[in-house]
């Protein structure tokens, strides 16, 4: 149940949203473009991070990069 924990984790990295367009899901009520993001937890497809909820989601990381 390590996901229970994930808010108080160490953050990875910072990563920016770059676009919400999704195809399946909505998504713009969870992100901004251009916001900064604090990523908790990865995988190979997603990044679990604190969102504009206030709570941990996990999103594809089409949406995303790098933040320099």
């Amino acid at each position: 149940m390590i996901h229970l924990s994930w808010r108080d984790r160490e953050t990875l990295k910072k990563i920016k949203c770059v676009h919400t367009d999704a195809k399946k899901y909505l998504v713009n009520n969870a992100l901004t473009v251009g916001k900064l993001y604090d990523v908790k937890n990865e995988t190979e497809e997603f990044y679990y991070i604190i969102d504009n909820t206030g709570k941990v989601g996990g999103f594809y990381k089409e949406y995303f990069q790098d933040a320099k």
